[in-house]
């Protein structure tokens, strides 16, 4: 698979994540799987899986502490039936060529976990407005559960980064995996997998890798995944390679042997992950924008327990150029953010 190097010796002695609480967690309440971007109009774009999994929203504000507050815009519902008619999950939302798009998850209502890669597409200026087309399934070359796709570019090259399942898999496991993409709707040439289960903590009740995030900084592109079932046990690995290096290389990148972000009593957040990527208006300050719960234990199936939380808070830099993402904050009141 890929070259596994250890940043574990960095991440056991970097110092004690010291940023203070500049954001009103929980930003908005029993939403999960949180995307935000900072677009070049000044507003932050949010979206996110909604628990009745029925529905996309998107919200616009100035301000991350104001997410709770939006107005939470309906731009798409689920099918009766057939294809995108159960389990909408993981929306992103991505401006690309002029257009905006969104990226989701979807099953069928005969096959509620029969779920494959969709893409809404919407010309207006502003998302929440005008009309937004269902542009059909986004194919990867195989058929399998695929699920949490999001896009970046470098270097003047598309990428699509998403979860499948194998297709040589001979149990039910989910990978992440890269490719170019030629069109805002597809993918070119072959599918490289970057990282599937390995080590026990992306192992706990179900061997899952999934949710890539990606965030270019420091000559280098960090890709964070998120591991384990959907309870306290779920985590953030990492992944990193050079900007400069083919990234359809799995020896191009590195993996954490151990998890970057996890569950914290000592703070009540239990399960962070499935996060994405932005910065404070001016720039200057990294953010991490993920969900979590604020209690372990949880009565029947994790996956529809509504009570999964957007987050944020600020990454920190380590001196080798790598992020130190800290632990999960607490809970707090509203504070100013800094600027």
């Amino acid at each position: 698979m890929l070259t596994v190097a250890r940043f574990t010796l960095a991440l056991l002695c970097a110092p004690a994540f010291a940023a203070a609480a500049e954001f009103a967690n929980p930003l908005v309440l029993q939403r999960a799987d949180p995307h935000v971007s900072l677009h070049a109009d000044g507003y932050y774009y949010y979206t996110a899986t909604v628990p009745e999994y029925d529905r996309i929203e998107l919200r616009r504000t100035r301000s991350l502490n104001e997410l709770g507050k939006a107005e939470a815009k309906v731009v798409w519902r689920k099918h009766a039936r057939g294809p995108m008619s159960r389990h909408i999950w993981a929306p992103e939302l991505h401006h690309i060529d002029g257009k905006w798009y969104l990226y989701f998850t979807a099953g069928r209502d005969d096959a509620p976990f029969d779920i494959r890669l969709y893409v809404l597409e919407n010309a207006s200026a502003n998302p929440l407005e005008g009309q937004w087309i269902e542009r059909g399934q986004l194919k990867t070359g195989w058929e399998s559960f695929a699920l949490d796709a999001t896009s970046f570019a470098l270097n003047g090259q598309r990428y699509l980064a998403w979860t499948q399942r194998p297709p040589t898999a001979t149990k039910h496991m989910t990978a992440v995996y890269i490719a170019r993409m030629d069109t805002p709707l597809s993918i070119t040439g072959p599918a490289t997998m970057l990282t599937a289960p390995e080590y026990p903590w992306e192992k706990v009740k179900h061997d899952v890798n999934e949710a890539p995030a990606v965030l270019v900084k420091n000559g280098r592109v960090f890709m964070t995944y998120s591991a384990s079932a959907t309870d306290a046990s779920y985590s953030l690995g990492l992944l990193s390679a050079p900007a400069s290096a083919n990234l359809l290389d799995a020896a191009s990148w590195t993996k954490s042997a151990l998890p970057v972000f996890r569950s914290s009593a000592a703070t009540s957040q239990y399960g962070p992950g499935h996060n994405s990527f932005t910065t404070s208006p001016d720039g200057k300050l990294d953010i991490l924008v993920y969900h979590a719960r604020n209690y372990e234990e949880i009565k029947g199936d994790s996956l529809f327990d509504p009570n999964r939380h957007t987050r944020a808070q600020r990454i920190q830099w380590r001196a080798d150029g790598t992020p130190d993402f800290g632990v999960p904050v607490a809970d707090t009141a509203i504070h100013q953010q800094s600027r």
